[in-house]
This record gives C-alpha cells, structure tokens and sequence, in this order.
C-alpha cells in the first residue's frame, strides 16, 4: 500500500490527524494478513524522537483517559486481580499506572519522552522511569501485570517487545495490550485513510497476527475483545480535519452550540483491540486465573 510521506515539522508526536501518511509504504503478509512498513526507520532517530515527544492533547482529555483507564483495568483484573505489581511499559502521562494505584495495585511505569515521564513524576507522584522500554532496569519475574497501551505497533522489534513482557512478568501474571486493530471492518473501509495510517505506527496488526505474535513469542491468547477510548465529543470532531478542516470546524461549531462538546463519548468503532494473555504452560497462572475469574463472577453477580 503506497502511504509514504514526511512526519513533517511536528515530527514524530504522540497524536496526529495527518491520517494516511506512513514512514515508508506498507507491506502486507498474504499469510497471517500483518503489516508493516517496508523500510523501519532507525532505532536511533526514533529514540530521539520519542525522547522529545511532547503534546498537550492527551492531558487536557484527562477525564476521558482515566475513565479508559478504569475500564482496561477492569478487563484486566478479571485474569489477574490486585494486589499486585503492574508494570506500564510506555506509560505516557502516567494517568494508566494512577489508576492502577488507586484500585490497589503498585504502579511502576517507563516512558522514553521527557515531557511525559516529567509529568508522571512530578505532578501524580508516580515511580516513572525515563528510559528505553525494552532496556529498563527492571527485575525479572517482578511483575503480576504488564501492560502495553498503544505501544507496540510503534516498535519496530515487536518480538522482543514480548519476549521482555515475558521475562517481567511473575508467575500466574498476564500481559495486556491495547492496540489499533487493522483487520477490522474500519480499517478495511478506509483502507490509506483509516485514522491509525499515521507516522508514529510502524506494524499493522490485526487478531489473527497479533495471536501468531504471541504464539511465537510464548504466550497464549487469554482474551481478545475492543477498546473504545473516552475522549469529549469536541476532541473527536476535531480529529475530523484530518479528513476536511472545513467540516471539522463546522461540527465543533455546532457541538458546542449545542453544549454538547465538553460531553464525554467513547464509540466502539471496533477497529481497537485489547488482547490479554500469559506465558503458556504456566500451572500457577491456571490457578490464579480460575479464582481471579470465579472472584469477578461472584462480585458481577452480587
């Protein structure tokens, strides 16, 4: 699929709405039906380019992040529940591990951007590490969850991605990832167009690979379902200049005549996956996992 194009002046942040532009074309695999780019960039400019990332839009949606936090949290805990360590590997702003704290969880959390990781640090109180993701001083096996939100369709070197989650997490741990998923229905639609087609992703995933992934790299398929995000109504409206800023500013227009703009909303396009799983063969992840299901059952029911 011929998508190439330049990051541009903003380079390589977070949140784009420059929809269809790639840093190489992609390719598909006719086999499990993955993409990538053709050409990865280098580790090194993306490292600096990560390290520099900074946006705003993410902080002034907070209420929108953390109700998608609590909700991913849910999921989770229904296969590993706290007390525990969770692990937030590219954490962002850190509004993820906050509320892992509040639920009982001990949150530790790396992020590569200054910017980012500052604010985890220093305005939520966090232990946010700036480093590398797959290089952090981290202790094996010290971890009951792991958690990777749309991060691993940015690293070229998903394999060890996975390998390393394996390595972090503790026995009956589970790893959890939230990810754009481009077998969906969406994704096929707008094929170039889709809203994911965009510089900072460099692999395409849909199920189908992502499990083929996991298989490869030792783990087995827990859980698979959509992800919605909370954002306001105004945050997804401007997100439509991508496609035509002359629309875009027409409907924020009217959303916030309607006093409809500052309302969260957080449509499942089903083009978003959570997928959950853990390192296969694991007796002790069995056990845990019978009584973390039966004990979300029981209190559902209750």
């Amino acid at each position: 699929m011929a998508v190439a194009g330049q990051a541009g002046e903003a380079g390589l942040i977070p949140t784009t709405d420059r929809f269809g532009t790639a840093l190489s074309d992609i390719v598909r695999c006719a086999g499990c039906g993955h993409m990538q780019l053709r050409e990865f960039p280098a580790d090194a400019v993306l490292a600096e380019a990560y390290a520099d990332a900074e946006s705003g839009d993410y902080v002034e949606e907070e209420s929108g992040q953390r109700e998608t936090a609590r909700r991913l949290l849910a999921r989770i805990e229904r296969w590993r529940p706290p007390p525990g360590a969770f692990l937030d590997l590219g954490c962002w702003v850190g509004f993820m591990p906050d509320e892992a704290r509040r639920r009982g969880w001990e949150p530790v959390g790396v992020e590569p951007s200054i910017f980012a990781s500052g604010y985890a640090r220093e305005r939520l109180g966090l232990d946010v590490r700036r480093e590398p993701l797959l290089e952090a001083d981290l202790p094996e096996g010290g971890f009951d969850a792991v958690f990777l939100g749309d991060v691993i369709e940015h690293l070229p070197d998903a394999d060890a991605a996975l390998r390393r989650a394996g390595e972090l997490l503790a026995s009956g741990g589970v790893l959890a990832m939230a990810l754009p998923d481009a077998g969906s229905r969406v994704a096929r639609l707008l094929g170039r167009r889709w809203w994911s087609v965009i510089p900072t992703h460099v692999h395409y995933f849909t199920r189908f690979s992502m499990e083929v992934l996991l298989r490869r790299s030792g783990f087995e398929l827990l859980e698979v379902g959509t992800a919605p995000k909370a954002f306001t109504v105004g945050y997804y409206l401007e997100r439509v200049e991508g496609y035509s800023p002359a629309l875009s500013r027409s409907l924020v227009r009217a959303a916030g005549a309607a006093g409809l703009a500052g309302r969260m909303w957080a449509p499942d396009f089903r083009d978003r996956m959570l997928v959950i799983a853990r390192p296969a063969h694991s007796a002790a992840g069995d056990a845990v996992e019978r009584e973390a299901v039966a004990a979300h059952d029981r209190a559902q029911s209750g």
